[in-house]
């Protein structure tokens, strides 16, 4: 093990300073500090990865909220559930054979991610009421000075990161509408995002305003509330689909009407995990494979156009005016699809009146409207003496964190991403070294499973990481050229979807789409999973020989593991044993680079 000396001469002729092997073996487990910043779905996948896949990392989860869960611990509201088969919004690691209903409702969701949280061991690492408030490169150090507010005490915390990790996710930061006067109603006023579950709806006056995702859940609920009334101010139109698992019910024979499962079923599934794997894919198969319905032009985007415009006109056939002015004139997709049982039959009970106008002003207990259009006749006019504002006017989504990130030469993350969010394939940005996003923008998918892209972006963030700890640099960053290649793949991608059409939506700001991935849910994991490193700028933590991470020639697995772990089954790579064109593998699976 001792040391060696290279040859005489350097890279421009004059001698070489002397060399030494550096005294750890090849796998190079220096100590790293990571910090998470969120936990979420996104936050608990990375507190379960990292230290499963990593050794000698110190990791430390911020989160803010009173518990884990991220946009299930904020939501609240009645009627927050799932709108896609529960079976395909898990971790594909910890499937639940026990989801109460193919579309469980907010509050089991967020019971199942504490209950992986804790099964998994994330809970160890996982501060909750802690804040994270101010973060700043340091370009000396080469890390990342963290401010945290304690919650509960008061306490700040000074904290340190060789690694960043943002898990935000896309939905946790509220957004208010602009309307003046907002701040005078007299009533009660709250958020969807932050909803008040101890107010009492009885027999009061209710306005709410929106008609996204939440709004569709909320307005079914809060009309059944006895003595309500209820009004909707819905700007624009939006399409309700037929509910996401239908068809894949009736697949397997199951009736698309009755979601809630049995007892006997939730045996059968923990009991035969081959069966439940059966079921599980029926679903996971079934939002795979629509993607062709984001594309213009295309027979499938036709078909479930005339498919949605005739069950929503069936259901509204009694008023011809909510026809009018809620099935759109955009195709479906192009506003985040929400299938919203019971909701159009809601819009159609005599305590619900729906106003299609903007509103102007908010003054005490009045709300003042005029027409959103020069077409609607409806004149302008005021509605007065509601007891409660609703907003469910979501979120501020693909943003900076509403915290100050400051890079290289203190650069403000606000700034950069300015006017618009850009990265590298959503996961990280120039300037910011050693810092990478967990959901950030262009992460979500309009079809497909969500949660495995989440599980993608926190893989490779492992793999970043082991990058800098293993071949010792300090810092990676990507380089700008890519940065600003993804935003052109990226707007020239989605003109060829129906994103970009006109409508109002969260994937978009103005007429560029930065919440959706610029493909497939397998596209994504195709395009994550063998990272790209010369993509990427390095800094390297010593100079000289950059190959000194080589270490004295030892391995762990020689003192500390199985010297012999080549032959174990589970890690030979067996071949096919059939050519490949006539092996079925070859289709179903791709190749891995």
């Amino acid at each position: 093990m001792g040391e060696s000396v290279t040859g005489i001469n350097g890279a421009n002729g004059g001698p070489r300073e002397r060399f030494t092997l550096k005294q750890e073996p090849v796998e190079n487990l220096r100590p790293l500090r990571v910090v998470v910043v969120g936990a979420g779905f996104s936050g608990i996948a990375a507190a379960i990865r990292i230290p499963e896949r990593l050794r000698n990392v110190d990791l430390t989860v911020y989160e803010k909220n009173d518990g884990v869960g991220g946009v299930w611990w904020l939501n609240k509201y009645p009627g927050v559930a799932c709108d896609i088969p529960s079976h395909s919004y898990q971790y594909s690691f910890a499937p639940n054979p026990n989801w109460s209903s193919l579309y469980a409702p907010g509050s089991e969701i967020q019971k199942y991610l504490e209950d992986v949280a804790e099964r998994f061991g994330a809970t160890r690492f996982i501060k909750t009421r802690h804040e994270v408030e101010h973060c700043v490169w340091d370009g000396v150090r080469k890390l990342w000075k963290i401010k945290v507010q304690n919650l509960t005490t008061g306490e700040t915390i000074d904290d340190e990161a060789n690694v960043l990790l943002t898990a935000r996710g896309q939905l946790n930061e509220i957004s208010w509408p602009s309307i003046p006067g907002l701040e005078t109603f007299s009533g009660k006023k709250m958020h969807s995002g932050a909803w008040d579950t101890s107010y009492d709806f009885r027999n009061k006056k209710v306005a709410i305003i929106g008609n996204g995702s939440s709004a569709i859940q909320i307005i079914p609920s809060l009309q059944k509330v006895e003595g309500t009334s209820l009004t909707c101010f819905m700007r624009s139109p939006t399409w309700i689909s037929g509910a996401f698992g239908d068809q894949g019910m009736v697949q397997l024979g199951l009736d698309p009407k009755n979601t809630a499962f049995t007892p006997e079923q939730h045996r059968a599934f923990a009991s035969d995990p081959a069966s439940f794997l059966a079921f599980r894919k029926v679903f996971e198969d079934g939002g795979n494979l629509i993607h062709d319905s984001t594309l213009r032009g295309t027979e499938m985007q036709s078909s479930i156009q005339s498919l949605f415009r005739d069950a929503m006109s069936t259901t509204l056939s009694t008023r011809p005016d909510l026809i009018d002015l809620i099935i759109p004139t955009f195709p479906p997709g192009c506003r985040r699809l929400t299938p919203g049982p019971g909701f159009l039959e809601s819009l159609l009970q005599p305590n619900v009146t729906v106003i299609p106008n903007r509103i102007t002003s908010v003054s005490g207990s009045t709300i003042a409207t005029t027409p959103s259009s020069p077409n609607q006749p409806t004149p302008e006019t005021t509605h007065s003496d509601f007891d409660v504002l609703i907003c469910a006017t979501g979120f501020t989504t693909s943003s900076p964190p509403p915290f100050p990130v400051l890079g290289r030469k203190s650069l403000p993350l606000s700034t950069r991403w300015d006017p618009l969010p850009s990265s590298y394939l959503s996961l990280a940005v120039d300037s910011f070294p050693n810092l990478l996003l967990l959901f950030g923008p262009n992460s979500a998918i309009g079809f497909g499973s969500l949660t495995k892209i989440l599980e993608a972006e926190v893989d490779y963030a492992v793999k970043v990481i082991r990058k800098l700890q293993k071949e010792d640099y300090d810092s990676m960053e990507p380089k700008r050229e890519r940065v600003d290649d993804f935003g052109e793949y990226v707007k020239e991608y989605f003109k060829g979807t129906v994103y970009t059409d006109e409508c109002r939506s969260w994937y978009k700001r103005g007429e560029d789409v930065v919440g959706l991935w610029p493909g497939s849910t397998l596209h994504a994991l195709e395009a994550l999973r063998s990272p790209r490193w010369e993509d990427w700028e390095y800094e390297r933590a010593e100079k000289g020989n950059a190959l000194r991470w080589l270490g004295d020639g030892w391995s762990v697995t020689q003192t500390d593991g199985d010297a012999s772990w080549y032959i174990n089954p589970e890690e030979v790579e067996m071949p096919w044993g059939e050519v490949p064109e006539e092996n079925p593998r070859f289709k179903a699976r791709p190749w891995s680079y």
